[in-house]
């Protein structure tokens, strides 16, 4: 990693801006990226835990990584589950 976790943390943070995200380094360099709905509520558009932060070795690996994480959101929010209405049924 090339990069001090703060200055990844920040790099990752900011890309989802306007959207609220949180990221984690472990002492291990395990990372976990959460990206919220909004900024009032803790609903979450995308929880990825398990990123081995290691691999992070330039700037092409981090804007790789961003992009699956945004290609991943993206995807969530497309394939919504449908909601029935019990009463309906």
């Amino acid at each position: 990693m090339f990069l001090s976790a703060l200055e990844l943390r920040n790099i990752i943070e900011s890309s989802f801006l306007p959207k609220r995200c949180q990221c984690t380094l472990s002492p291990d360099l395990s990372m976990t990226v959460k990206v919220y709905a909004d900024t009032h509520t803790d609903q979450l558009d995308l929880l990825v835990t398990g990123i081995n932060a290691k691999r992070l070795n330039g700037c092409r690996e981090i804007n790789d990584l961003i992009a699956e994480l945004r290609s991943d959101m993206q995807h969530r929010a497309q394939v919504q589950p449908l909601h029935l209405d019990r009463k309906a049924l």
